[in-house]
């Protein structure tokens, strides 16, 4: 077992010796259009997140379910904080890792609006040699499979998004209300006029807050994602297992 959470402060201590990585799965609680459940990106992280729990060299830490999500405001049920505060928040909980010996670490993302702050926590951790900790998208991993799968541009509560929840957690996919997400969603992420970027929230550019094509989300497709996400998670694993904590530093700092 390797949830960091349901060990005691006795068995965690076996466990962190163990572990050369931390896992920190992070995403949000926010609107994902009449047809998905508020905690998708979440749920999503934290599923990738727990399939290295019976590796005996990572430590799963507990899910950061809250992120950057203020554009999703006028949405009923979604909650967010600042870039500012969600930085450093990760920051501090890898931090306080590291004091224990675990300096390397992965952050397993749901949620593209947390994207700039993981990287800022990142730079900072590594640039103070507290600890190496890239974030790790879980979309961006499984892109190529998405582009064969699905007829989109996609980007929020989309056929990619639906599909993976619906293979996770069918209960938490009405399949009845993915017309309507259809119905009131843009084709693409943002707005743009004349090159200048526009759409600073959602429900400029979203009617039902979602983008992209859901009614073509099918569980089996979920499936074929969530298992090749799981394999490049797992191959990053490997990689920054083997990797000397010296190699992680910048540079300059050698």
């Amino acid at each position: 077992m390797s949830l960091l959470a349901e060990h005691t402060t006795t068995t965690a201590a076996d466990a962190i010796e163990r572990a050369e990585v931390a896992v920190l799965p992070t995403g949000s609680t926010e609107q994902h259009g009449p047809a998905l459940a508020l905690g998708m990106d979440h749920l999503a992280a934290e599923a990738f997140a727990r399939t290295a729990v019976d590796r005996d060299d990572t430590v799963v830490l507990p899910t950061i379910p809250v992120g950057v999500s203020e554009h999703h405001r006028q949405f009923d049920g979604t909650l967010y904080v600042t870039a500012e505060t969600f930085e450093r928040y990760v920051e501090e909980t890898i931090s306080s890792l590291a004091a224990h010996g675990v300096r390397k670490a992965v952050v397993v993302n749901g949620h593209g609006g947390n994207s700039d702050a993981l990287r800022r926590a990142a730079r900072t951790l590594r640039d103070e040699e507290t600890a190496f900790a890239p974030p790790w998208n879980w979309w961006d991993s499984v892109a190529d499979v998405a582009d064969d799968l699905f007829d989109e541009e996609g980007g929020h509560a989309d056929a990619m998004e639906s599909s993976l929840l619906w293979h996770l957690r069918e209960d938490l996919v009405d399949p009845d209300a993915l017309e309507d997400a259809e119905a009131g969603a843009s084709e693409a992420w943002g707005e743009s006029v004349h090159g200048a970027a526009l759409g600073f929230d959602t429900i400029d550019f979203s009617e039902s807050g979602a983008v992209g094509r859901p009614t073509q989300a099918d569980p089996e497709k979920g499936a074929r994602l969530f298992d090749a996400g799981r394999d490049q998670l797992h191959a990053l694993l490997d990689w920054l297992v083997d990797r000397p904590l010296e190699d992680c530093w910048p540079s300059d700092h050698k």
